[in-house]
């Protein structure tokens, strides 16, 4: 199965947002390199080079001018591929970095390169693909919006089995007469989900959970099941990968298109 792992700001960093969270990236990395031992074919679309800059920059929300966000990203974006590197290495498995913009996944010749890039990394067995927006070059009004997107285009380029968005909720929450709060299981309708969301998101992101309904939207529309779930809940990956109910599984009525014989 090839499946999209969307690693959003909020799962990557510490709670007090000092630095990147050195726990969740072992706790992620591991449970990927599972799923690529058990013959899993896996792409990451991470999030968190603006917010591994900002840390070095020593601010403490993220700024709202583009040449200060483009700088937080350029020197954020090493730090987070070193922490892929390193970690992935332990599992025997090797990453390959891929910085998209919207123009990448727009022109059809960039898109088709991207696809055949992805495909040659197929290829091998040993290499999990990690995909982030070039925030470093990106203009403001293409961006993504933390990933979320991006997530949903690349399951799309990468003709994709599922897609899984992991963010600091257990999925679509909705909320009762009472105040109490309970995981939507499963979508069936998109446009009634639209009720159920909040205008939330973390102090590094630009996302929230209207952007990760977006995307899921973009990626059922294209017959890939997607599902928005915790990312901090232990063994969560492969429990979806499973097939398991954990989070919102969003349901697609279309059937997927077979995977082309060539790239």
């Amino acid at each position: 199965m090839r499946i999209i792992l969307k690693f959003g700001t909020g799962i990557l960093s510490r709670a007090k947002g000092d630095s990147l969270d050195s726990a969740q990236f072992r706790k992620l990395t591991a449970e990927v390199a599972a799923l690529v031992k058990a013959g899993h074919e896996c792409v990451i679309v991470s999030s968190g080079a603006v917010g591994a800059g900002l840390f070095l920059f020593g601010l403490n929300e993220r700024p709202e001018d583009l040449p200060t966000i483009q700088a937080c990203a350029a020197i954020g974006q090493s730090r987070l591929m070193r922490q892929y590197e390193k970690l992935f290495s332990r599992h025997g498995l090797h990453i390959a970095q891929l910085l998209l913009t919207h123009q990448d996944i727009d022109s059809r010749a960039r898109y088709v390169n991207a696809r055949n890039t992805l495909e040659r990394l197929f290829s091998r067995c040993d290499i999990v693909p990690i995909i982030n927006e070039n925030d470093s070059v990106a203009v403001e009004e293409l961006r993504f919006g933390d990933n979320d997107r991006l997530s949903a285009e690349v399951a799309i380029l990468a003709n994709a089995d599922m897609l899984i968005i992991l963010t600091t909720v257990e999925g679509l929450l909705a909320i009762s007469h009472d105040g109490s709060q309970a995981v939507i299981p499963v979508v069936k309708d998109m446009a009634a989900a639209a009720q159920f969301v909040r205008e939330e998101k973390g102090r590094f992101s630009v996302g929230g959970m209207r952007s990760k309904l977006l995307a899921a939207k973009i990626a059922v529309d294209a017959g890939i099941c997607t599902v928005i779930a915790g990312g901090r809940t232990p063994s969560n990956i492969g429990r979806i990968a499973a097939g398991e109910n954990v989070g919102t599984r969003f349901e697609t009525a279309r059937r997927k298109r077979k995977k082309s014989s060539g790239v």
